[in-house]
């Protein structure tokens, strides 16, 4: 039953991405492929160009070309460092919250109905639950966790 329902889940958030990315016609619309890069570039909340890199097993100059690409068509844009001055990180731009950001949206709802329809003391059991799962349980989707552990998104081991 919870493989059924997280399953049921993670299917009606991806498919609400995939609707906005398989079905955006306009003339900077972006590729299936770029929105995973994108969607790996929020996930990995900032990263350099070479974690990026090392996070989608690309090799740097491929990441440096998608990175452009991006760039170009105004998705993301890079930020310098603030104690290294010669690192810039990749942030995302309101642009791609406007055109694909329809899934955060979503889950800010899905918070809202939640927080309306059960009693507050399940809503805190729920929250601490997402909270060991997202920080203890899934170390093996953080495809690389120096970029994880430096954006405070996992606990050490």
């Amino acid at each position: 039953m919870l493989k059924d329902n997280f399953s049921r889940l993670y299917d009606k958030f991806k498919l609400l991405l995939y609707e906005k990315a398989f079905n955006d016609n306009s003339e900077d619309a972006l590729s299936a492929f770029e929105v995973l890069c994108m969607e790996t570039i929020l996930a990995l909340r900032e990263p350099t160009v070479n974690e990026f890199a090392d996070a989608t097993r690309m090799s740097s100059p491929n990441a440096t070309y998608r990175i452009n690409r991006l760039i170009e068509k105004g998705y993301i844009k890079k930020k310098r460092g603030k104690t290294d001055r010669r690192e810039f990180y990749l942030e995302t731009t309101e642009k791609y919250s406007e055109a694909y950001g329809v899934i955060y949206d979503y889950i800010d709802l899905i918070c809202e109905r939640i927080k309306t329809h059960f009693p507050q003391e399940d809503v805190e059991t729920f929250d601490k639950i997402l909270g060991v799962v997202a920080n203890e349980l899934t170390y093996e989707a953080d495809s690389f966790q120096g970029v994880a552990v430096r954006n405070g998104n996992l606990k050490e081991k």
